[in-house]
């Protein structure tokens, strides 16, 4: 049987792409990507990136990401829930208008950029994460979380508001913080930072937590694996572009995974696309993966 795999997170809307986003896709197929999901970053993006989740059958998410909050306004929310009603409204047969609609994100909290980190700047990521925690709660969607030097913070808003589980993305906590995420029915998305093998923090959480706590993610075009890593010298001195990143390269970072853990590739890759489907569980409402239901 061939081994399959689900993309947890990329952004295949991104500019990068803009080239060649279909032989992108088809590329991922014929590595046994049966799913990318697609997390919105702005508003402006949700209208596109819904178009193309309709053209190519491919799930997404709808959010506001806390790097574009600085420029984001109250009216962004009010279109988020204009959508978030438009795709989850019932239809004559008795279902979801939108089965593609899988979560709401990318949503969270980065305390790693300065910028983000002044007193007025945090409130504000703060106020856009917690409303987008409530349209979650409220449309009884799982959440895509951003999540860089703000775990705490982003368990803070979990605990108040108890919304159903969802992905913790690039996740590069402690073990303790991993625990509290799983408990609340959080998965944890590992990509190409774990295949650095100077990413000793990062590879001990991916042999110490249980493989059902986790799901493999490219995050394209961005977090590129190792193999696809540029140094600056190289940019600069040989012309080279950064590697970009793209849902292709899951099945190697799932390799990786396997090697960490000592484990074979087809259960890796078994486990972490029931986990996906356990997390988001409106991609088994699409019929590509309905089969993969135990």
């Amino acid at each position: 049987m061939t081994v399959q795999w689900i993309d947890s997170h990329c952004h295949l809307d991104a500019p990068e792409f803009a080239h060649d986003r279909l032989a992108v896709l088809q590329r991922a197929k014929t590595q046994g990507v049966v799913a990318c999901v697609m997390p919105a970053v702005q508003a402006k993006d949700f209208e596109p990136l819904i178009q193309f989740a309709h053209s190519t059958g491919q799930p997404y998410a709808l959010g506001i990401h806390p790097l574009y909050v600085p420029r984001a306004q109250m009216s962004d929310l009010a279109l988020l829930e204009q959508h978030l009603q438009s795709a989850l409204s019932v239809n004559e047969a008795g279902t979801a208008n939108d089965s593609r609609l899988v979560a709401l994100g990318e949503i969270g909290l980065d305390f790693w950029v300065p910028s983000l980190c002044e007193p007025e700047m945090r409130d504000k990521q703060e106020f856009f994460y917690n409303a987008q925690l409530k349209l979650a709660k409220t449309y009884k969607l799982p959440v895509i979380l951003h999540v860089r030097k703000s775990a705490d913070a982003l368990l803070k808003g979990l605990r108040r508001y108890k919304v159903q589980g969802g992905i913790a993305h690039a996740f590069n906590g402690s073990l303790q913080q991993a625990q509290r995420f799983v408990d609340m029915g959080f998965a944890l998305g590992f990509g190409g930072a774990m295949t650095y093998e100077r990413a000793l923090q990062l590879r001990q959480l991916a042999m110490a937590l249980p493989l059902e706590a986790m799901v493999l993610e490219t995050d394209a075009p961005d977090i590129p694996p190792h193999w696809l890593y540029r140094t600056q010298s190289q940019r600069q001195l040989e012309g080279l572009p950064q590697g970009r990143n793209e849902p292709a390269e899951l099945p190697q970072i799932g390799a990786v995974l396997a090697n960490i853990r000592g484990e074979s590739l087809e259960k890796v890759a078994s486990v972490t696309l029931h986990n996906a489907l356990r997390v988001l569980p409106r991609l088994l409402s699409m019929t590509s993966l309905s089969a993969y239901v135990r």
